[in-house]
């Protein structure tokens, strides 16, 4: 294989269809993404069976279009690439079996790709290599894990969620809040108007020096913090002095924005100190961000101040590559396929990690 090799990528983990071609590992010839966010919106979540119908239904359209944009052909194409981990099974098995087919028909290797690996590559996209060593904080609506990674294919897990992703938090509280979904875009815009030192949220850093992550106690004390906690009112004791305690329905506008800004404060101390936490632990001097919850704009500044102090490269993804998507997929499926790593017709999708 030549480093000029151009590969055609697919992902469909959860709720976004897409497609892209790149060159070279980096360079994004076309990226296409179809979006499910007003299918599941009403349901306040991703609904795994909906997730998988709009699968199918995009899936040949949003393959077609990201050939279009690229310019090329298949007989342009050196490979096609596929996440087959982690996600939700149906809607893997949607991208997989159509990366299969065009591997076959298109008579070129097929090369698997892990979404959580693709995250942390996606720095890279459109912009110069990453340099290794480096720790990789990973961060959406179903993951939220550290890594140390000494190349793009080489990742060691040592640090991951016990309870709830920080993405998924978000969600929860947008929720609370009665914002809408996906909660971290609205929180985020909210949080511009809010003050973070509202409300003392607490901040979950686990024993020692963990590098694990829990925010399902942060999201229980915005839920009691907004809604009272449980038999207060039987009790007939009165709201707080905030004026929470009443329901978000009752909140005024900066009650809720207050509410949010301290929420995301909270998120964002966290994540960083474990960031800082694992620089300390590995030595890295690069720091990646990726993931949904990387576009959020209160981490990526405290990222870049952390990366400061300690003298580290931050790399972050373009806003465009935050979000689920398959240029990601195809950039690092590049360094696999010059490894000679390739999968076979009978590649399985996987919900989890195989460890």
């Amino acid at each position: 294989m030549t480093d000029a090799a151009t590969i055609f990528g697919i992902e469909s983990s959860c709720d976004e269809t897409c497609a892209a071609v790149v060159a070279d590992g980096r360079r994004v010839l076309g990226n296409v993404v179809a979006s499910q966010i007003d299918l599941h919106a009403r349901y306040g979540g991703v609904v795994p069976e909906v997730a998988s119908r709009a699968h199918i239904e995009a899936i040949n359209t949003v393959i077609e279009s990201a050939l279009v944009q690229s310019g090329l052909k298949p007989a342009d194409i050196a490979a096609v690439a596929v996440t087959h981990e982690p996600g939700l099974i149906g809607s893997l098995l949607v991208g997989l079996m159509a990366a299969k087919t065009l591997a076959w028909v298109w008579d070129v290797p097929l090369v698997a790709v892990n979404h959580v690996y693709a995250h942390a590559y996606s720095p890279a996209l459109d912009e110069e290599p990453i340099e290794y060593p480096a720790v990789a904080l990973v961060c959406s609506g179903g993951h939220t894990a550290l890594y140390r990674c000494t190349g793009p294919t080489e990742l060691e897990l040592i640090g991951s969620t016990t309870d709830d992703a920080a993405g998924e938090a978000f969600d929860k509280v947008a929720h609370i809040l009665n914002l809408g979904f996906p909660g971290g875009p609205l929180i985020d815009r909210l949080a511009h108007d809010g003050d973070p030192a509202a409300v003392r949220f607490p901040r979950s850093l686990l024993r020692g020096q963990s590098l694990d992550f829990s925010f399902s106690g942060l999201k229980t004390a915005v839920l009691y913090h907004v809604n009272g906690t449980p038999g207060q009112r039987r009790r007939g004791r009165p709201a707080q002095a905030s004026g929470a305690g009443r329901g978000a329905s009752h909140l005024s506008r900066q009650e809720i924005a207050d509410i949010a800004a301290s929420f995301q404060a909270a998120v964002v101390d966290v994540l960083v100190t474990k960031l800082r936490r694992a620089v300390k632990v590995t030595g890295a001097r690069t720091m990646i961000l990726g993931g949904g919850v990387s576009a959020n704009s209160a981490l990526r500044r405290a990222a870049s101040d952390q990366a400061e102090r300690l003298r580290c490269t931050l790399r972050l993804p373009a806003l465009r590559y935050c979000v689920d998507n398959a240029a990601q997929t195809a950039g690092l499926a590049w360094h696999y396929l010059r490894a000679g790593q390739v999968a076979d017709l009978d590649l399985e999708a996987q919900a989890t990690v195989r460890r």
